[in-house]
């Protein structure tokens, strides 16, 4: 794997904090690569006013416009094969993917929770996370990147950060504080991915020497 630098896909369903948390590191001179293309899965989100505001190259595919998944994730492999991304980042994104054989161990995820737990699967975003982890009493959460594979949240885990909850947190204040560990862990991930030091063994990532 080339170190320098590394081409992203980003794919996005709501405001796009993690693809500006991306774009600011990379022109920082933090994250060495650049965002080759963003998807989104609507027209009206915040990651596509992002984009375009960055002139990065910025796509619009709706999940209802496809009967399934596999028909709904050609078109979004295809522009990432067109783009000759590295790796695709999903950042917020809610539509399950139908995962080819040649982006196995390409596309990573970040999700607001330590996995495996309740906090994951299928409806388990955003605040609903936040909130479910408040209401078990949590002492700590945090966010978990994994590379994604066929069922929600279930992949081989790469980094987790973990974080606090006080006696007093709300659902925004926790996404707050989890945000800020996810600013670290993701770019980390992409990082170690770019050097080749990821080795996936069945459901663990052995993280290799530098």
């Amino acid at each position: 794997m080339s170190l320098s630098p590394i081409k992203l896909a980003v794919l996005a369903s709501g405001g796009g904090t993690t693809l500006q948390n991306f774009i600011d590191l990379i022109a920082a001179g933090k994250l060495d690569a650049r965002v080759e293309l963003v998807v989104a899965s609507r027209p009206d989100v915040r990651a596509v006013e992002r984009a375009q505001q960055h002139n990065l190259k910025c796509h619009v595919i709706e999940r209802k416009q496809y009967a399934n998944s596999s028909e709904f994730s050609a078109p979004i492999f295809k522009l990432c094969d067109d783009a000759r991304v590295d790796l695709i980042c999903l950042a917020g994104w809610l539509c399950m993917l139908a995962l080819p054989q040649r982006y196995r161990g390409r596309v990573m995820n970040i999700h607001p929770a330590l996995l495996p737990s309740p906090f994951g699967g299928k409806g388990m975003y955003g605040h609903h996370v936040h909130e479910a982890v408040l209401a078990h009493g949590c002492k700590v959460s945090g966010c978990t990147v994994h590379f994604v594979d066929e069922t929600y949240d279930t992949g081989p885990i790469i980094v987790q950060s973990t974080c606090p909850v006080l006696e007093d947190d709300t659902p925004d204040t926790l996404a707050h504080r989890v945000f800020e560990e996810e600013k670290i862990a993701y770019p980390e991930a992409i990082r170690l991915f770019q050097a080749g030091r990821l080795k996936i063994d069945g459901r663990r990532v052995h993280i290799q020497p530098g």
